[in-house]
């Protein structure tokens, strides 16, 4: 793998080395606004493409950021959901994926900063998106014209919030693209057992008890928490992409057999060799701009048939 990959995986695991110690309270030292502070400030070592600003937005009260391409294509917005287990991240770390999808599909992007647990626990992630995809259409935006897209935790919220928008009697997306969505916090893939050691970035003691810290007092299996066990009828077409050695691998392949199972069309790509969210590293690694690429192409032709 490239060196610069390597380190970058070096960092963004030493950047939560102190995410658990403080959860429990080995460590007093440091706060948690420290620890997200350093996660992001590891994101954000992944560059912004040329050709993208970037403002804040209010979007119906969850503060956001909207980044808008120089040459905007299409009247069509992305809501990129950014993951970090429900604890941490915030869109100042999200300016190299999300402005890489505003300048490759010349839309305008928008990225709700939703509340994180501890301080707030489930449901509180899904509620704020919620909140801010019912603003987009409070805006006059066409629901036929909005896709999701999002990573990690935020892959399993572009499938868990399409849910929650058609429970809420809403126009649901056109579509939706998946990354390396933890998509089943009761871990119980195959993937998590032989993938440990083999993925990076995750153990499963490690989401064991980032699951639990989110969870609060609901069940790993709550439908809104781990969408393999949600209804997903009815939804938009969805895009599942997953590397090859993550430890979520089988949950994510179980999300889309599901998504099938209730007749949503889902394309599965499984990436050999790829590690979590490997779209980060779009500058320095071919697989994740293809990658990257790869879900534009699907959006925009979910956007076109939408339309048609």
């Amino acid at each position: 793998m490239h060196s610069q990959v390597t380190e970058s995986l070096r960092d963004w695991a030493n950047s939560l080395v102190n995410l658990g110690p403080v959860l429990t309270g080995e460590n007093t030292a440091i706060t948690m606004g420290e620890v997200r502070s350093a996660y992001t400030a590891m994101l954000a070592k992944h560059p912004a493409p040329h050709g993208v600003s970037f403002a804040s937005v209010d979007m119906g009260g969850i503060p956001g950021t909207l980044i808008t391409p120089d040459e905007l294509k299409t009247d069509a917005v992305l809501m990129y959901i950014h993951g970090g287990a429900y604890i941490v991240g915030e869109p100042a770390g999200y300016h190299g994926i999300g402005g890489n999808y505003a300048k490759l599909m010349g839309a305008r992007v928008y990225m709700p900063d939703y509340r994180l647990a501890p301080e707030h626990p489930f449901p509180a992630a899904i509620d704020d998106t919620l909140q801010a995809y019912r603003w987009l259409l409070d805006q006059g935006q066409p629901a036929e014209k909005i896709v999701f897209a999002g990573e990690s935790a935020g892959g399993a919220l572009v499938v868990t919030v399409m849910v929650a928008a058609r429970n809420a009697g809403l126009t649901l997306p056109a579509a939706g693209v998946a990354i390396s969505p933890w998509a089943n916090l009761e871990h119980t893939g195959i993937s998590m057992t032989n993938r440990e050691g083999l993925d990076p970035l995750n153990t499963k003691a490690g989401l064991d008890m980032l699951a639990r810290t989110f969870l609060g007092n609901a069940l790993p299996n709550h439908p809104m928490a781990s969408p393999v066990f949600a209804d997903v009828t009815g939804l938009p077409p969805i895009m599942v992409q997953i590397g090859e050695n993550e430890l979520m691998l089988s949950d994510a392949m179980r999300l889309a057999t599901h998504l099938a199972d209730h007749r949503v069309r889902v394309t599965l790509e499984v990436w050999p060799g790829m590690f979590h969210a490997w779209h980060f590293s779009a500058s320095i690694l071919p697989e994740a701009q293809k990658a990257l690429e790869g879900s534009v192409l699907f959006l925009e032709h979910a956007l076109r048939d939408a339309s048609a």
